[in-house]
């Protein structure tokens, strides 16, 4: 099945850190530009970083912008979000998705254009 993998979510207290991973699962992660998504119940699914294919560019939502941070590793087999500094706004399910080239997309970070979902990782902030 060609899809993204996420792993690493869980539940922490207001303040906390986890890193997420996305990996995947029968194509290349190192060709695409690779964006993570978030979703909270009664909620649009929501953009909330990229980073282009050779790592030289990367996008954050102005909500997360200096707690989280989007990397990849040296082989391009993950793509990491750092997350710092929780607070209960960002709990939701977590998505990482390819986008259908190696660039980020300009501007505001939508659904459109990306490919290869995952089934997503479940981060909840506790206050």
């Amino acid at each position: 099945q060609v899809q993204a993998v996420e792993s690493g979510g869980g539940s922490v207290q207001s303040g906390g850190s986890l890193r997420l991973s996305c990996t995947a699962s029968g194509f290349a992660l190192g060709v695409y530009a690779i964006a993570w998504f978030r979703q909270s119940p009664g909620k649009e699914r929501e953009g909330v970083s990229c980073i282009n294919a050779d790592d030289d560019s990367s996008y954050l939502a102005d909500s997360v912008k200096g707690r989280f941070f989007i990397s990849r590793d040296s082989a391009k087999a993950f793509v990491y979000l750092q997350m710092s500094s929780l607070k209960p706004e960002d709990s939701g399910r977590y998505y990482c998705a390819a986008y259908r080239g190696p660039y980020c997309p300009s501007g505001a970070l939508t659904t459109y254009g990306m490919d290869y979902w995952g089934e997503g990782t479940l981060v909840t902030v506790s206050s």
